[in-house]
């Protein structure tokens, strides 16, 4: 059984699309490919397709991750390019690797967040940035199942900073932009819950829905601050030609391919 790790996006209005959306676009992506999957036993086999740390629904994201299992031994470029032309412009497969470690989930343990907040100034913002970083705690708020949730927001939050107003925004209406580092912790910290701490502590409060977009997630190193591919161990590990390929080069007859 082969494994494979696929990076995909959730641009444009697509980042409307709720995970259940998504898995059902994904598997009809399967069916229409002709993948082949492995499935699950039971009375109800599905495929043996695992997601890893979805976004919320309304924020779009450069780095979603999942994993399926075939039977059958397929190049991970080719069977990216086929599926990424099974779904719809947004949903975009952009990476694939042959599984050869273990432990994706495990690496993802931070995100970075890019928030758009249209209406706010940026000077503005990036006094209620200094406010939060220099909180040592931040409690904001949470509807949960079981009603109210507290939690510290700041803890989470391994950098925040405001950056400088995109050039593309329109006319002079003000923009901030915010980019934060979030640590994957139990209650997990959202970017909307930022949101609620800049206004706790700055009474930040955009005008309209911040745009949010996930840039990356994966190992968060301590030293450098930084968010690792969590897909690099698995290219890493592989050989210098996929096993299928190589194999169709070792059996050509000599001469094959030559002018």
């Amino acid at each position: 059984m082969q494994r494979i790790r696929l990076r995909y996006t959730k641009r444009g209005r697509l980042r409307f699309t709720s995970h259940r959306d998504f898995q059902r676009a994904f598997e009809r992506a399967l069916r229409r490919s002709e993948v082949p999957m492995a499935y699950s036993a039971g009375f109800t086999p599905h495929p043996k397709v695992s997601y890893a740390n979805a976004a919320p629904t309304g924020t779009g994201s450069e780095a979603e991750f999942l994993e399926i299992a075939l039977t059958e031994a397929r190049d991970p470029d080719l069977l990216r390019e086929l599926l990424d032309s099974s779904l719809p412009d947004g949903l975009d497969i952009t990476d694939a690797v042959e599984a050869r470690t273990s432990g994706l989930a495990e690496r993802l343990t931070a995100s970075v967040w890019e928030m758009r907040l249209d209406g706010v100034d940026p000077d503005e913002a990036r006094g209620a940035v200094d406010a939060f970083n220099a909180a040592e705690a931040v409690e904001v708020q949470r509807k949960a199942k079981n009603g109210i949730r507290t939690f510290d927001a700041r803890a989470a939050v391994a950098d925040l900073q405001a950056l400088d107003p995109p050039a593309d925004r329109p006319g002079d209406k003000p923009c901030a932009i915010l980019r934060l580092v979030v640590r994957h912790v139990t209650p997990a910290v959202r970017p909307d819950d930022v949101l609620s701490g800049l206004r706790a502590v700055a009474d930040l409060a955009p005008p309209v829905p911040a745009a949010v977009t996930r840039l990356a997630q994966g190992l968060f190193d301590e030293e450098s601050g930084t968010v690792t591919d969590p897909l690099a161990p698995d290219r890493e590990a592989a050989p210098t030609a996929h096993p299928a390929v190589a194999a169709a080069v070792a059996t050509a007859p000599e001469g094959a391919g030559s002018a």
